[in-house]
């Protein structure tokens, strides 16, 4: 249903269902809604921010009042809240008289009645748009209101909480249209048409993509915003990476810094065929004057599987050549530093500092090519996949943005919390001689000079910790953020490359986007599951993810896997995004709920300033046109994976996923008919999951899931942006 847009809008939103503290009943219904639907189900607060905003911003420009039975004495606060939590500015509604007889326990339905019929008696011309929830007084209060002044609401906008059917837009009796929906994000399209809202909205900006400095949610941080005037180019396989990373090492000298994070470093991992290995490429570096120093996750014990003794052997190779490395284990429980960032900057030229930011840690795996016949050094991983193939991806940066990067690295150097504090990590620690505090670095030098075109933003995951991280007292979710609202902006193709794509909560976000945009294709690649998997908790996670998104996109959805020339399976490890050929990113963060809020992790997203002018010119319809940099690099990824010559096949997003499907296709056919005949091009196959290829049982179900998301996928959110589902 489409009407007219009336001449003056006002927004009312009923927020006592958004609060921090909620009633009694708001709470019980949110415990409900979380732990009574499972994992599948979409409603959550995603979005609603935006529908907000875009009312607010609409022309002519709405006015917003929140509506709560909260008293007046609680304004003040309310209003911070409400600020921290990104809604558009407004009025507050106080319609409560006190706290403890009437808020707490769900009452103030006829004193918010009584406030709304005074606010539309002082605003006599205005139509109003009423949002709220069905867990509450909303659908009473608002459908009374509407009964009783029929010609004032312009639409009821409901979030549904105690049901999950999908969106949908109504009008009972004649009455105004209703449009209800599980989140934010699936109502903005039925709220946009009924009230004849445009949705391109003016000429393109770069936060129409990029966090705000607000929006990021971590004031304590020195970061920028974004940085513009950025040359950045990929590096696709970890052998061109350890190249073009080993002729910068072997350049540094007197008066240079050298500063890296990892997950993980393996000292005799070569860099090129022959050598050097990564010890001595950042012990010459050292031994040359150059200040080379390194935080290593200290990780859990060898016992269990992990790798504390390769990273403390090479932080005493590079305490031995004058360079300092620090394990950190300044994590919560079961988490990790996951970081993977390298730093040069120069001393006398400072237009060749760069800096290297994905997923390529300086561990053995990792030098595989576009052949992907594996590292020519083994790895621990080679027991799964014969040859261990791996497939991956880094940034090369330069520009301001390294001056960022190099903030990224010093906040967490200069951090004064102990790098270990339990028994069985300081004692080891003190007999291997290990620092328990690195030595003083200089601040950050300033920015580099401009190197290119390309605005860059650095994304962050840090937890909310105890003690506080000092630059990020309450943690940092703002890969999780800017993910949520670069995918509130995709309307054609999201192009995805992950390790895990487990978690139903990062899931629900892309689902969302699936169900608002009609014509959008999500075509993610994965890891093949080794033919040995069992149902462990990985599997149960990943089937819940995969089952959410294919249930929102039907065909439009394709995930699948990588296989070499000789079908054997290519780990891919790569941590890529690209929306709409416009925002791109390449990171450390994995699509799972552990990345998006428990561990450390680092992203850079980016937008290039340059136009891609082939057809289509802008695919996603907005005005944003197509960016070089996000374009090339999908094309550039797709085009190894599907065989490709040229671009001609999958310039057009639709032509994209079409070919994506036919040569998949074709080279499943070929595998079920025995591999008789010539070999279809292309690597991609169908993902089939573990869980379709095992059998997953209810026992198994029950036992392995808490286990996934305890341990494996744990969670580091705050209390209340878990009911609410919200970072």
């Amino acid at each position: 249903m489409t009407t007219g847009r009336p001449a003056r809008l006002g927004v009312v939103y009923d927020i006592d269902g958004v609060l921090r503290v909620a009633p009694l009943r708001r709470q019980w219904g949110r415990l409900r809604a979380l732990v009574a639907h499972g994992p599948r189900d979409r409603r959550s607060l995603l979005g609603m921010q935006r529908v907000l905003h875009v009312l607010a911003d609409a022309d002519p420009p709405a006015d917003v009042h929140f509506l709560t039975a909260l008293p007046i004495e609680l304004a003040r606060p309310l209003t911070a809240a409400l600020r921290h939590d990104q809604y558009p500015g407004g009025t507050v509604l106080m319609a409560g008289r006190a706290l403890l007889s009437g808020w707490l326990f769900g009452a103030g339905l006829e004193r918010k009645r009584e406030t709304l019929d005074r606010l539309a008696a002082r605003h006599p011309d205005t139509h109003w748009v009423l949002v709220g929830d069905d867990a509450g007084h909303g659908p009473e209060l608002f459908g009374g209101f509407a009964r009783d002044h029929p010609d004032r609401v312009a639409a009821i906008a409901m979030r549904r909480l105690l049901d999950v059917e999908d969106a949908s837009t109504r009008a009972d009796d004649g009455g105004p249209p209703v449009v209800t929906a599980p989140n934010g994000e699936e109502m903005l399209p039925g709220l946009r048409a009924v009230l004849g809202l445009d949705e391109a909205g003016g000429a393109p900006r770069i936060d129409d993509w990029f966090l705000t400095d607000a929006q990021r949610g971590n004031p304590a941080t020195r970061l920028r915003a974004w940085t513009d005037g950025n040359d950045v180019r990929p590096r696709v396989h970890g052998s061109v990476y350890y190249r073009a990373l080993a002729d910068r090492l072997a350049t540094t000298g007197t008066g240079d810094q050298v500063l890296f994070l990892g997950w993980r470093g393996d000292g005799d991992q070569q860099l090129t065929d022959r050598g050097p290995t990564v010890a001595q490429a950042l012990a010459s570096a050292a031994r040359r004057g150059a200040r080379v120093c390194g935080l290593l996750w200290r990780s859990h014990l060898s016992a269990i599987g992990y790798h504390v003794e390769r990273n403390r052997r090479l932080a005493a190779d590079l305490r031995a050549a004058g360079g300092e490395v620090l394990l950190d284990q300044r994590v919560r429980p079961l988490g990790s530093h996951h970081q993977k960032l390298v730093v040069i900057r120069r001393d006398t030229d400072p237009r060749d500092d760069v800096a290297y930011v994905g997923g390529i840690d300086l561990v053995l795996g990792a030098r595989d090519d576009i052949v992907h016949r594996g590292d020519p050094q083994s790895s621990g991983a080679a027991n799964a996949y014969d040859r261990d193939p791996r497939h991956d991806a880094q940034l090369e940066l330069r520009g301001p943005v390294v001056r960022d990067l190099h903030e990224v690295f010093f906040e967490r150097w200069v951090d004064p919390t102990p790098l270990v504090r339990l028994p069985w990590h300081v004692v080891p620690d003190l007999v291997h001689r290990l620092p328990l505090r690195g030595s003083p670095l200089p601040v950050p030098a300033p920015d580099p000079p401009p190197a290119g075109r390309c605005a860059v933003q650095v994304l962050r995951t840090y937890p909310r910790r105890t003690p506080p991280l000092p630059f990020a007292p309450w943690g940092e979710r703002s890969v999780a953020r800017a993910f949520i609202k670069a995918l509130g902006r995709a309307r054609r193709i999201v192009y995805v490359e992950d390790q895990y794509l487990w978690s139903a909560d990062v899931a629900r976000v892309f689902a969302a986007a699936l169900r608002r945009a009609p014509q959008l294709h999500l075509v993610a690649v994965v890891p093949r599951p080794h033919r040995d998997a069992r149902p462990g908790p990985a599997v149960i996670g990943q089937a819940e993810a995969i089952a959410m998104v294919h249930e929102a996109g039907g065909d439009r959805v394709q995930i699948l896997d990588v296989e070499n020339d000789e079908a054997s399976p290519v780990y891919v490890h790569a941590k890529v995004c690209v929306v709409d050929d416009v925002w791109a990113t390449v990171g450390s963060n994995n699509f799972n709920t552990r990345s998006w809020t428990h561990d450390s992790e680092l992203v850079t997203a980016i937008l290039d300033d340059e136009r891609d002018r082939r057809a289509p010119v802008d695919p996603g319809g907005l005005g944003d046109g197509a960016r070089g940099f996000a374009r090339r690099l999908r094309l550039e990824l797709m085009r190894e994976h599907l065989g490709l010559a040229d671009d001609t096949a999958i310039l057009d997003p639709d032509q994209a996923a079409g070919t994506v499907r036919a040569r998949a296709a074709a080279l499943d056919a070929w595998h079920a008919a025995g591999a008789r005949g010539a070999r279809p091009p292309g690597r991609l196959r169908r993902h089939t999951p573990a869980h379709e290829q095992v059998e997953v049982t209810r026992r198994r179900r029950w036992i392995t899931g808490p286990a996934y998301r305890m341990v494996l996928d744990p969670d580091g959110r705050p209390l209340r942006a878990r009911l609410q589902r919200t970072y």
